[in-house]
């Protein structure tokens, strides 16, 4: 139990008073304020005490298996995130080492992906809040380019467009809001739920600024073919006289591939592929607060875009939408590559991968689900129910909740929304035993749903209706309108975001 000796006015009589207890204290007696500033201060054992205790009410983190970020990191690593927080990463001449650290990294994420550099020579990139602003960077990149180039040749540059599948995350959608372009999506369609690279270049025209490859879904996991749309798309430019170029969004595959499927092609090994973006708080296994983007050379980063400050120290050029921001999550990336190297990265995600496949097998085992993700891709299972004229996939994740577990459910993306999914997110830290205990709890609430929808079933007003004075017994096809009537009440509308 927390004790301090702070004194405290009275709020009646402005008598003293010793606060020997947090608990015993007036300060757990009224609710945290939630609109204004309270006008005076509290002990710090007590502001801390009654803050954790609220928080206590959040879900496990290493239990949510909605998210693809990062939750467990080794202790070396959090001592050093520590020792590191109240560092400003923006004021490079300050802290030319931790300026030095993220350099390295930009160097070996390129390195990684193939970039045509040379070994003493530096990568184009830079470090990030996460993929978001990443691609921010990069659609701006690939935008002020085409502007460019429009301009030199006397033709109208404010209608550009930049092409996507309709299973892109939503910082796509808030670039081409936020910026100005306007999003072409292909959509997608059952069975297939990923960017078709033909129906992709289709769409191309002289105002596209660039095509977006997904490499990891985030609704299955799956790797979009850029092999293909690089093919295809170099075709239509040659057909064309266009030069449009390719981004690879890689913020959940970019630290899977090079290590899981060295022979795919997907980076700057394909000539059409200008900038990639990956999360170091994903698959790079730091937590929440970095990402990465990197350009296969200095011309396609426009100068313009990169300014110059010296009110910090010295000259520093910077390229991000932000200007401040804390150093610790670069130094963790450093300390994972150094502290793990290709190697510890691979047997990670190997790891990832054979727990993917345990539960996916079990998953399958109980006859009532369909999987669409694939064996190859970011390592999760996505799959839906094979019968929801009972109940839907939004009542099992509910149902899970008790158990402590957060699977996320959603619908497709157009034009196959009418396909409900559940989503289980393997990282580094979900264990083969969590797995079995997680396909085991998903049979213990497959048999609580089966009971309750046998119940609804079985009652009399289930299976008659009164019609004209008379009972009439239902069809199955009522009946199962019944049931489909009664689980609305619970998931009308409902849906759960995927991130």
């Amino acid at each position: 139990m927390v004790l301090t000796r702070a004194r405290s006015i009275s709020d009646h009589d402005g008598d003293e008073e010793f606060v020997n207890s947090t608990f015993a204290s007036r300060y757990v007696r009224c609710p945290l304020p939630k609109w204004r500033m309270p006008e005076q201060s509290v002990p710090k054992e007590a502001a801390y005490q009654i803050i954790n205790d609220e928080l206590m009410l959040d879900g496990t983190a290493r239990l949510n298996l909605a998210s693809f970020v990062t939750t467990w990191m080794e202790p070396e690593c959090d001592k050093l995130i520590m020792a590191s927080i109240n560092k400003n990463y923006v004021d490079m001449d300050e802290y030319p080492v931790t300026t030095e650290i993220q350099n390295r990294c930009v160097n070996m994420i390129a390195n990684l992906f193939n970039a045509p550099v040379g070994d003493s020579e530096a990568a184009v990139g830079v470090g990030t809040i996460g993929s978001s602003e990443a691609i921010m960077l990069a659609g701006l990149a690939f935008k002020r380019k085409w502007q460019q180039k429009m301009k030199a040749q006397g033709k109208p540059y404010d209608k550009p467009n930049i092409v996507t599948g309709a299973n892109v995350q939503v910082c796509w959608e808030k670039f081409a809001r936020y910026f100005e372009v306007e999003l072409k999506e292909v959509k997608l369609r059952e069975g297939y739920y990923v960017m078709d690279p033909e129906k992709a270049v289709e769409l191309v025209d002289e105002n596209t600024i660039c095509v977006a490859a997904i490499l990891g879904s985030t609704l299955t996991g799956e790797f979009e073919n850029v092999k293909l749309l690089n093919e295809l798309l170099t075709k239509k430019n040659k057909e064309t006289g266009w030069d449009t170029p390719i981004h690879v969004d890689a913020a959940s595959g970019g630290f899977i591939a090079p290590f899981l499927y060295p022979e795919l092609d997907w980076d700057f090994r394909l000539p059409l592929v200008k900038s990639i973006n990956v999360s170091g708080h994903k698959y790079g296994l730091v937590y929440a607060g970095v990402g990465w983007v990197v350009w296969r050379s200095k011309e396609d980063l426009p100068d313009e875009l990169i300014f110059h400050i010296n009110y910090l120290g010295s000259d520093q050029p910077t390229f991000t939408l932000n200007f401040s921001k804390g150093s610790s999550q670069i130094i963790a990336q450093y300390y994972q590559f150094i502290r793990l190297g290709f190697e510890g990265y691979k047997n990670i995600m190997e790891n990832c991968t054979a727990n993917a496949k345990f539960l996916k097998e079990g998953i399958e085992k109980t006859g009532r689900f369909e999987i669409l993700s694939k064996d190859i891709g970011v390592p999760l299972v996505a799959f839906s129910l094979k019968d929801s004229s009972k109940y839907t996939v939004f009542n099992i994740s509910d149902s899970l909740k008790k158990f402590r577990w957060i699977v996320p459910a959603y619908t497709m993306p157009a034009d196959a929304q009418h396909i409900a999914v559940l989503r289980v997110v393997i990282r580094e830290d979900f264990s083969r035993s969590l797995a079995e205990r997680l396909i085991s709890d998903i049979g213990a609430v497959l048999k609580e749903l089966d009971a309750i929808t046998a119940q609804i079933v079985s009652s009399t007003t289930a299976h008659v209706s009164v019609i004209g004075g008379s009972l009439v017994k239902k069809s199955e096809r009522e009946i199962q309108e019944d049931v489909t009537k009664h689980w609305k009440c619970f998931v009308n509308e409902k849906k759960t975001g995927v991130c």
